[in-house]
């Protein structure tokens, strides 16, 4: 049927008038969804899961966290520690997935996270939700005050000569950040480091508690535990993971890379959730967490353990561990441990 110009030119009139009409419509739909998802937030006491025992890094980590939250009051309902050690971690992840989709229930997460599920040893990331990166931390090599080993190079000529020769404390994992504490650098050395003697503990504490009792040798451990026990006067720093010297009591200790060995290993820590949580809790958690890294209270925790700040939220963080997984698959295939 013809058209006259009339009607071409009230249509022309009218579409303009629809869009001035649709665009607010469409706007107020959108804010109502964004504040719909970040509208969520803790209604009941919130866990965070320690994979160690208590005395392990992980769970003095935590300890420091609940301090600065309990002085800034970032939570409105009680937030405590829930240790859940065994498996390499894989104890903390399962429980933390008994309670899938519920934002009250988190992980302090390592790099244990990735070499146990390269190991087939524990789950994937990908099987729960990492919602934020906080920081990493280096891993130092102790042994006691009395021990003949005076630095790390006499610990690599040691093992070089007799793989056998001494016996080393890993928490939690073969693989995990701590082993790869001392592996990397024997590795550097021409270590057949298959061969080593290790004996696996729950926690860095337990594993440190053993070497002061005389039943293990040598025991990797984070800078900041290190640190703590070396200021006592129990254990000697033979080196640290660091790609330069740390500061504070760690300054007269020397990183592997001065003594030769190629080495730097850093053990992160990230936030996971478990599965099947709602965007409005993750953006809590990433808000709340990103505050919380910025506040004086914690910057300064930072700098007192030797921590390196590294905040990303979900999307930074899922990338990093999808790169870090990549990284580790290759690291641990020539430690005979990939599967």
């Amino acid at each position: 049927m013809p058209i006259d110009a009339g009607s071409i030119t009230i249509v022309r009139r009218t579409l303009p008038i629809a869009r001035r009409l649709l665009v607010p419509l469409i706007a107020i739909a959108v804010t109502a969804v964004t504040a719909h998802a970040q509208a969520w937030k803790p209604d009941k006491p919130v866990e965070i899961i320690a994979t160690n025992a208590p005395g392990g890094g992980a769970d003095r980590i935590i300890r420091i966290m609940l301090n600065v939250m309990q002085e800034r009051k970032d939570f409105t309902v009680p937030v405590s520690i829930n240790n859940k050690p065994g498996g390499g971690s894989a104890v903390a992840y399962a429980y933390l997935n008994q309670h899938a989709g519920d934002g009250h229930y988190v992980v302090l997460g390592s790099k244990a996270l990735l070499t146990n599920n390269i190991s087939g040893r524990g789950p994937s990331y990908t099987e729960m939700t990492p919602v934020a990166h906080l920081f990493g931390e280096y891993v130092s090599v102790t042994v006691l005050p009395g021990s003949p080993l005076k630095s790390g190079r006499d610990l690599v000529e040691r093992i070089r000569k007799d793989p056998a020769a001494l016996s080393f404390g890993i928490a939690t994992s073969l693989g995990g950040p701590n082993h790869q504490g001392v592996a990397a650098a024997l590795r550097a050395g021409g270590v057949e480091v298959k061969s080593l003697r290790n004996v696996i503990f729950q926690s860095g504490g337990a594993a440190s508690t053993a070497m002061l009792g005389g039943h293990v040798d040598v025991v990797p451990i984070t800078a900041a535990f290190g640190a703590s026990l070396m200021k006592n006067g129990q254990v000697r720093l033979l080196a640290v993971g660091a790609p330069n010297r740390l500061g504070g009591i760690l300054a007269d200790t020397p990183t592997w890379r001065e003594q030769g060995y190629d080495a730097v290993v850093s053990n992160w820590r990230t936030i996971v959730g478990p599965k099947g949580m709602t965007p409005a809790q993750i953006a809590f958690w990433e808000g709340a967490l990103k505050r919380f890294t910025e506040s004086p209270e914690w910057k300064k925790e930072v700098e007192a353990n030797f921590w390196v700040s590294e905040f990303m939220g979900r999307a930074e963080t899922m990338k990093f561990l999808e790169r870090d997984q990549a990284a580790l698959k290759v690291f641990l295939t020539d430690l005979g441990l990939a599967r």
